[in-house]
């Protein structure tokens, strides 16, 4: 194969995760960044490892039909999107191959995927947004730096995250609070109100100087403002929780807690998992990895009971608000980890939802033991879930997979697995 940095020309075939297409140099697999599968593209190779290299597209020789003119003008500077040159069709059948690659590679499965959940309009979707600061610039890293790119307003992000982000601008650009020049991030969550989350260098118990910090993110008309110290103790001020709706009920979140920031496509997607483990009636309900309640509080109207497991406090602090602001009796918050976590009930239906790096030996082993008869797995991370289903499959069958497309114009994978017991 050519040496680093060689210049080449090559056709590339299928998609491969991480938003690469894979080509191939001399018989050698090359992914490259910024090219469609089926097209020929010019490109320079960077990285080389023992069983494949990586390259970063110059010019499209002959392009895609799918191929788009990035949206974004700062795309490819900032490294938050990732594939806002394909059509969003062509994204998500992308996605949907890579998933379907996975399972047969990696969990020895050729399952028909059913049909993905999306949204109906692929921009304006996050309500949730995560912003960088630096020397009065706020925006996202440029791919693989600490440097950051400034962004005025981002088109993923939905109208109240975006108007969050202008106000934040101002008061950081003013720069009249001595404190502004420690914030190093800023965390904006926006339902019925925005809620502001500073991340700062502020030394340990600096309480005065959080006051004086979190004063103009108030009057800005900030509904809370969270200032979190260098060593992350948390000051709190104004309300403590912004608020949604999900199937009817009110469901709140602090900044310190996680929430599906693609806020539409969740609730149908909540709706549907609901609707797809039904009968609930006289059904025990086990969530594992349950955040806030996401799918524990609307699935308890129905289920006899319902168990919510959650390692982190501030998630748990929310799950039991929610709750009682709904004045729901048969779902209960257990703070735990899913490999230590006790259960006395029989479980007849689990819900797992655990992060990129999927189920640990110990909670498999704890899921065999439960025995539920149903299992519905939300993952983030085709390979770890292919790796979990290879340990499940003894006794449990695969009822359907689909993709669900949390994450628009970047390569982020969910998935929605059910499984049956044998």
């Amino acid at each position: 194969m050519p040496y680093h940095s060689a210049i080449v020309v090559l056709d590339t075939e299928i998609p491969a995760y991480g938003g690469f297409s894979l080509g191939r140099c001399e018989g050698k697999v090359v992914l490259v960044k910024g090219a469609l599968p089926g097209e020929r593209v010019e490109v320079r190779l960077e990285e080389q490892k023992s069983d494949f290299s990586t390259a970063s597209t110059l010019r499209v020789i002959e392009p895609s039909p799918d191929r788009r003119e990035p949206f974004c003008g700062l795309f490819g500077l900032c490294g938050g999107c990732h594939m806002q040159y394909a059509s969003y069709e062509r994204q998500v059948k992308m996605k949907e191959e890579v998933l379907r690659d996975a399972l047969r590679r990696l969990a020895r499965r050729e399952p028909d995927l059913s049909p993905s959940l999306v949204d109906g309009n692929p921009w304006r979707y996050r309500y949730r947004g995560q912003f960088k600061v630096d020397a009065g610039k706020i925006g996202f890293y440029r791919e693989k730096t600490r440097d950051v790119v400034d962004a005025e307003e981002c088109p993923l992000m939905a109208d109240p995250v975006n108007g969050g982000l202008s106000k934040a601008r101002a008061i950081v650009r003013e720069g009249r609070v001595p404190g502004l020049k420690e914030v190093r991030e800023i965390h904006l969550s926006c339902g019925e109100g925005t809620v502001v989350l500073l991340k700062t260098r502020l030394a340990a118990r600096r309480k005065k100087e959080a006051d004086i910090l979190a004063a103009p993110f108030l009057e800005a008309g900030f509904a809370g403002v969270f200032v979190e110290d260098t060593y992350r103790r948390m000051m709190k001020y104004g309300e403590p929780f912004t608020s949604f709706s999900l199937g009817g009920l009110c469901y709140t979140v602090s900044p310190l807690s996680f929430f599906q920031s693609h806020w539409r496509l969740n609730q149908e997607v909540v709706a549907f998992v609901k609707k797809v483990l039904r009968p609930l009636r006289g059904k025990n309900v086990l969530d594992l990895y349950a955040g806030a309640g996401n799918f524990s509080l609307p699935l308890a109207d129905e289920a006899y009971t319902v168990i919510a497991v959650e390692e982190n406090s501030a998630a748990i602090e929310d799950g039991k608000r929610n709750a009682e602001r709904n004045r729901i009796g048969n779902c209960r918050f257990l703070h735990s980890s899913a490999e230590r976590v006790v259960v006395q009930e029989r479980v007849h239906l689990l819900i797992l939802d655990p992060p990129r790096l999927g189920l640990t030996g110990r909670t498999v082993e704890k899921v065999l033991s439960m025995m539920p008869e149903r299992i519905a797995y939300i993952s983030c991370n085709p390979t770890t879930l292919a790796r979990d289903l290879r340990k499940l499959e003894a006794r449990y069958d695969l009822e359907s997979v689909r993709m669900i497309d949390f994450f628009p114009q970047t390569y982020h994978i969910e998935s929605l697995t059910l499984l049956r017991m044998k």
